[in-house]
């Protein structure tokens, strides 16, 4: 009885130690918005006092605000007031909670404080932003970039540790699009694209690994946001062999859908395919990334030689992929397109980003939604796989 009430006490440690790795720094239960005058409050409900990170980013026109990693138990159904069009919010990065508010016009921090609990409420972090002009704001953004304290996260990316397969096998990177607080389309079944690409990327991870023939990794296997050039740099840490990234469109009208296969160029196939890479390529922007500390590598990468073959090997797989797509998915009708996408540009990893159909088409999005319809794409995409390394082995690669 002794040993059994010594190995139920350690269970119990282990589980309440576990517990704590798993629990968020703060919890959030409730946001609010306030006007009075030119001065727009917006408030937060939270656990405990928590220091904010905040920062502002010109056109459009956001305050960014970074807080430990957190617990969002908020409601997602509160508009924007005053200054204030709209907000988002999601895991910018591990130990990095990020909420985006979206302005009507250029506002500033007037003043960002914490409040104890009294009165009925508990710990509370109000920020006041106050509208201004064009040309103030924009040496408010510069200012707020010196002056913030730089949340550090937690820790690097969980799939970047940099090593190949050490089985031999194909190296196979799965990126589902957006994440965090970049949700993507929100489509007419409600909801958001950044949870159903995920949920396909799972099922074609699943049906890789279960043909023991290749080693999978994912960008992302939670709700949590990656900027697009990091999202080709795992692959390129990884050493991939074959990239795919699973996006879900959205279009005015609700009678198109189907699936498309896109490959990377310059000079988009036509206009759609031009939208669709406006649309994709605004993903950092939409999570408050700040584009000034970009580098050269995208825009120098399609100048490189070794571009020209790895685009080439990506034209093959897509229209392998298209045409077992083309067995059990719906297809647009030219289901093999080209746009300059940025999160395709790696030089050296064979890529593909694929559009898995219309979340604006209710029959479509009900179809992504389905595990009927994620088993399908991931049966298609396997098959896909497969056929593309017959024809690399064959040329003796």
């Amino acid at each position: 009885m002794r040993r059994i009430m010594r190995l139920f006490l350690c269970l119990s440690l282990m589980l309440a130690g576990t517990s704590a790795l798993l629990a968020k720094d703060i919890d959030i239960s409730g946001i609010r918005f306030g006007q009075n005058g030119e001065v727009t409050r917006f408030v937060l409900d939270v656990s405990e006092k928590a220091e904010p990170s905040i920062f502002l980013l010109a056109d459009p026109y956001r305050v960014v605000i970074d807080l430990p990693e957190a617990d969002w138990r908020a409601s997602d159904k509160v508009k924007g007031e005053g200054a204030v069009d709209g907000f988002r919010h999601g895991l910018f990065a591990p130990g990095i909670y990020r909420i985006v508010l979206d302005l009507k016009a250029p506002a500033i921090v007037k003043k960002s404080f914490h409040l104890a609990p009294r009165g009925g409420y508990g710990h509370r972090l109000v920020i006041d932003l106050e509208t201004t002009s064009r040309t103030q704001f924009l040496t408010a953004v510069k200012d707020s970039k010196k002056a913030r304290p730089v949340m550090v996260s937690k820790a690097t990316p969980d799939v970047v540790s940099p090593r190949r397969s050490v089985t031999g096998k194909r190296i196979i990177v799965i990126d589902a699009g957006h994440g965090g607080p970049d949700p993507g389309n929100l489509g007419v079944i409600g909801v958001h694209e950044k949870v159903i690409v995920l949920a396909i990327a799972r099922a074609v991870r699943d049906e890789l690994n279960a043909t023991g023939r290749y080693d999978v990794r994912m960008t992302r296997d939670r709700d949590i946001f990656w900027p697009v050039r990091e999202r080709f740099r795992i692959a390129r840490r990884h050493g991939a062999d074959l990239f795919i990234s699973i996006h879900a469109d959205s279009i005015s009208k609700p009678n198109v859908s189907g699936a498309s296969v896109y490959n990377l160029s310059e000079t988009a196939s036509d206009k759609e395919a031009a939208r669709l890479a406006a649309r994709e390529n605004k993903s950092d922007v939409i999570a408050g990334v700040n584009l000034e500390q970009a580098d050269d590598e995208v825009s120098s990468i399609l100048i490189d030689l070794a571009q020209r073959e790895t685009m080439n090997f990506s034209a093959q797989f897509a229209a392998i992929l298209v045409s077992e797509l083309e067995r059990d998915v719906p297809m647009l009708r030219r289901g093999h397109r080209f746009a300059n996408l940025g999160v395709l540009k790696a030089p050296d990893v064979p890529s593909v980003l694929l559009e898995a159909g219309y979340l604006t088409n209710k029959q479509n999005a009900r179809f992504l939604n389905s595990r009927d319809g994620q088993r399908r794409i991931a049966k298609a995409v396997r098959r896909a796989i497969d056929r593309y390394f017959e024809q690399m082995v064959a040329l003796g690669r």
